[in-house]
């Protein structure tokens, strides 16, 4: 246990010289708030903007307070998935491209808490990060759209902090695999892409497919109550971060025992 903190602590310094615990928040902030604010305000854009005729009025139906905060999850499904790549991919291929890890594996280090501490640390990151943007767009969806509950943010968070901890978790899987931290990030981007088009293409057989928790999570806010779906599609998505995580320690420790 000693030794998974330590590097641990490692990781997470390694966060604040790279300021990822202040970029990184403030980036997912940013994308949960653009879609509803943008939303609410576009009528008042469009008249500024001058390009309505004299006299003309240009109306929107104003989004319900889970249809506002589904934009937040939209935005955080593309470009915060993408960002949440990015900066994990080279977590530990980087650190082979450089000799970094035979460094750190030439002591006693155990490969499943070399593996763990990278992966705990990145989670650690997207939870934080995850939590102070969809308060922020829960705080501005109750201010501009109408009262969504507390318990429903809470609920958002767990629900949909599985999926990008799975994102997360496939990121550190690929990482193990290869030592190229761009070829990481393709895998990992084709990985999702391919997970997406399985689920649409076979829709009625998978409903418990990861990539369906934001619909069950909207589902959720619409009817207010968990269903036996979400809750399946949580624990399929459990199941898949775990038998990633051991397959990762297998691999890193089968490559660098085979050196």
């Amino acid at each position: 246990m000693t030794q998974w903190l330590t590097l641990f602590r490692k990781e997470m310094s390694e966060y604040w010289r790279n300021l990822k615990w202040i970029w990184v928040p403030l980036v997912i902030i940013l994308l949960a708030i653009m879609d509803p604010i943008t939303s609410y305000y576009l009528p008042q854009i469009i008249e500024l903007s001058g390009d309505l005729p004299e006299g003309s009025t240009f109306d929107l139906p104003t989004p319900s307070p889970p249809e506002a905060i589904m934009m937040s999850l939209s935005q955080l499904s593309s470009l915060g998935a993408l960002i949440l790549i990015l900066i994990s991919m080279g977590s530990i291929s980087g650190e082979q491209q450089t000799g970094i890890t035979e460094m750190i594996l030439v002591k006693p280090v155990s490969f499943a808490n070399y593996v763990l501490a990278k992966w705990a640390a990145l989670v650690l990151l997207i939870w934080v990060s995850l939590i102070l943007g969809i308060l922020a767009s829960w705080y501005y969806t109750n201010i501009l759209f109408g009262s969504l509950s507390f318990i429903s943010f809470i609920q958002i968070v767990c629900f949909y902090g599985l999926w990008l901890t799975l994102v997360a978790t496939i990121s550190i899987f690929y990482n193990t695999l290869v030592k190229s931290p761009g070829f990481v990030a393709f895998l990992t981007i084709s990985t999702l892409m391919v997970m997406s088009i399985i689920t649409q293409l076979f829709g009625s057989h998978l409903k418990w497919s990861p990539n369906n928790l934001s619909n069950h999570i909207n589902e959720m806010l619409i009817f207010n109550e968990v269903s036996i779906s979400l809750i399946a599609t949580a624990l399929v998505t459990l199941c898949l971060i775990v038998i990633l995580l051991i397959g990762s320690f297998s691999i890193f420790k089968t490559k660098e025992l085979g050196k």
